[in-house]
């Protein structure tokens, strides 16, 4: 368990006074409230500051953490099939015009958050090698005067077939992260791929060190968003864009109310018929309900000091793609 964190680090996150005064020492400062109504209603916000949402449950802020751990440590030999169910393979779709929305060039450097599984990944690394391999024949279709045996050979030694670019996974859960490698050797993916461990909100990398942060379907399990947010900042080098792909609020009202059937009477049944899971699929239908609006989480990333920040609704509103830059 991390050691409690100092006032400043506190104030880093800008997540109230309350939360602030909970990781520094003040002199007397429970004996010195007062012991009628007052003072019982200060402790009572205190103690909801503690607690946050685990799919229907509330539970306490520092167990959220673990029990999303489980989830996705239970679900993670299934993840990949059971989104192609509860999706009907639209989230192939989805994750596709994230890519498009990025238009990395050679040379980017990514990190994927909570990519475990690897989709956003390897859709990064075939985008940038088609991308590097047109340059390529542009600059030899320049040189008329080469021979083919000089362009065979030129190809052979292109070391590089990513122009440069290189993609970082960091994820929390290391079932995640071991169904991803998995699947980057059976896809033949070998160069420009780091697994790291890590956590959203605490990042085990410097500042100023990538190009391009993408989260896709994970912010929503992080515990404090805000702190997830402050953490791409930091590590996006300034001119870096942050890419959030995350579900979002249904406008159209029927619509809104066939999606909220399938999602709360058919995905768990899928989950238990597939994965053997109903809790785990229950928990990640109710986060999403639970999450904020597009305008809300808009307002949630300029708050971490992102800006030119929009979002893209994506199939009236299941999904939606948020961009923002650090400049």
């Amino acid at each position: 368990m991390a050691a409690p964190r100092s006032c400043s680090q506190w104030s880093r996150y800008g997540s109230g006074w309350v939360r602030a005064m909970r990781g520094c020492w003040v002199p007397r400062l429970r004996s010195s409230w007062p012991a009628g109504p007052l003072g019982a209603r200060l402790l009572s916000q205190e103690k909801r500051a503690a607690e946050t949402h685990f799919g229907f449950e509330t539970v306490a802020e520092d167990e959220k953490g673990g029990k999303v751990y489980q989830v996705f440590e239970s679900v993670a030999k299934k993840y990949d099939v059971m989104n192609d169910m509860m999706s009907l393979g639209i989230h192939r779709v989805w994750k596709d015009l994230l890519l498009w929305k990025m238009r990395p060039l050679p040379g980017t450097q990514l990190l994927d958050v909570a990519g475990g599984t690897g989709d956003i990944a390897f859709r990064f690394l075939n985008y940038v090698q088609a991308q590097h391999q047109g340059k390529q024949k542009r600059q030899l279709r320049a040189q008329q005067n080469l021979s083919w045996e000089e362009i065979a050979n030129k190809y052979r030694n292109e070391e590089d077939s990513l122009g440069g670019s290189r993609v970082v996974i960091c994820d929390i859960n290391k079932e995640m992260l071991k169904v991803g490698k998995q699947k980057a050797t059976a896809q033949g993916h070998k160069a420009g791929l780091a697994w790291v461990v890590g956590d959203a909100e605490e990042l085990p990398f410097d500042d100023d060190k990538f190009d391009v942060y993408t989260i896709a379907f994970g912010i929503r399990n992080v515990t404090h968003i805000d702190r997830a947010l402050q953490e791409a900042h930091r590590v996006l080098k300034p001119g870096g864009r942050f890419l959030c792909l995350e579900f979002s609020q249904v406008n159209n009202p029927l619509l809104s109310r066939i999606y909220d059937l399938y999602s709360f009477q058919v995905i768990p049944v899928l989950g238990e018929v597939i994965a053997g899971d109903w809790k785990s699929y229950q928990y990640l239908v109710e986060s999403i309900r639970r999450f904020p609006s597009q305008e809300e989480f808009k307002e949630m990333i300029e708050d971490a000091g992102f800006q030119k920040v929009t979002y893209e609704s994506l199939t009236s509103g299941i999904v939606a793609i948020h961009s923002g830059f650090k400049l």
